[in-house]
């Protein structure tokens, strides 16, 4: 037993009390968040790469851009992390580097990928803006996935509350186990019915660059409000504002005004022509 279980007693479910560590390989410690990252890859891999045709990118272009965007995402999520939580290296910068304890940021993440997968389509001379179309919906499956990576670390949760989905686990700032919102299956639940959302709408895309707008309003949205409930958030410097829920509601604004935009502003262009 890892000495502090999980349960959900408004569902009678648990408890449960995985330990973070899955195995050891030569002395190595495998962590099970890892291995939930790495299989939420592998299932968005699988499933855009029997969809690139949708969209008229090669599936080698897509295997080609994630050698570029994977490594770029991991240096993102620290990076990311690590300026909106400068104080904790200030005085130990090398523990910058120490991504085995922890520390890495989802938006951050998304962010360095998008950007890399840009660039690889411009070098490429493909369209960029198709490729980050079935790359939105990859996200959405890697970031479902990935989030039970948070559920075994126990983090990601929110604030106390009574609802019947609580989750009960020792809370590190009340000193005591508590019934919290549990923000990582929020999130997780949000996205994968974000997922679904562009699953069918992709064979109904009416511009390029417009699922990846919807990924971007759809995440923005959900994450603004998840955000919200929880106590681990990365804050703007001394401003006493959430980083993630700023980016999270500002991204869903510009999203929805350039979906609006391109769906209204521009049919109506066509139809005075």
């Amino acid at each position: 037993m890892y000495s502090n279980p999980i349960e959900f007693p408004g569902l009678g479910i648990g408890p449960f009390d995985p330990n973070p560590t899955a195995f050891s390989v030569f002395g190595i410690s495998i962590q099970w968040y890892a291995i939930m990252i790495a299989f939420g890859l592998f299932m968005a891999i699988l499933y855009c790469s029997r969809r690139t045709h949708e969209v008229g990118i090669k599936q080698d272009d897509v295997i080609d851009a994630l050698f570029f965007a994977v490594p770029m995402a991991i240096v993102g999520a620290r990076l990311y992390y690590v300026v909106f939580n400068f104080s904790h290296f200030r005085y130990d910068l090398i523990r910058i580097f120490y991504i085995r304890e922890g520390g890495l940021a989802i938006y951050g993440s998304v962010i360095f990928a998008l950007l890399t997968a840009y660039i690889f389509a411009r070098v490429k001379k493909i369209s960029a803006l198709s490729l980050l179309d079935i790359g939105a919906i990859g996200f959405l499956i890697g970031q479902s996935i990935g989030r039970w990576g948070n559920f075994m670390n126990r983090e990601v949760f929110g604030t106390v509350t009574d609802l019947p989905w609580r989750m009960e686990i020792y809370v590190p700032e009340l000193g005591e186990r508590a019934a919290v919102h549990p923000a990582f299956l929020y999130e997780s639940l949000w996205n994968a019915v974000g997922f679904l959302l562009l699953h069918f709408l992709l064979p109904k895309r009416r511009f390029e660059g417009q699922l990846l707008l919807i990924y971007v309003a759809w995440y923005g949205l959900g994450r603004g409000f998840i955000e919200g409930l929880r106590t681990d958030s990365l804050y703007l410097f001394n401003t006493g504002l959430r980083v993630s829920q700023v980016l999270a509601f500002s991204s869903f604004a510009i999203a929805v005004g350039l979906l609006v935009y391109f769906h209204v502003v521009k049919r109506t262009l066509k139809t005075d022509n």
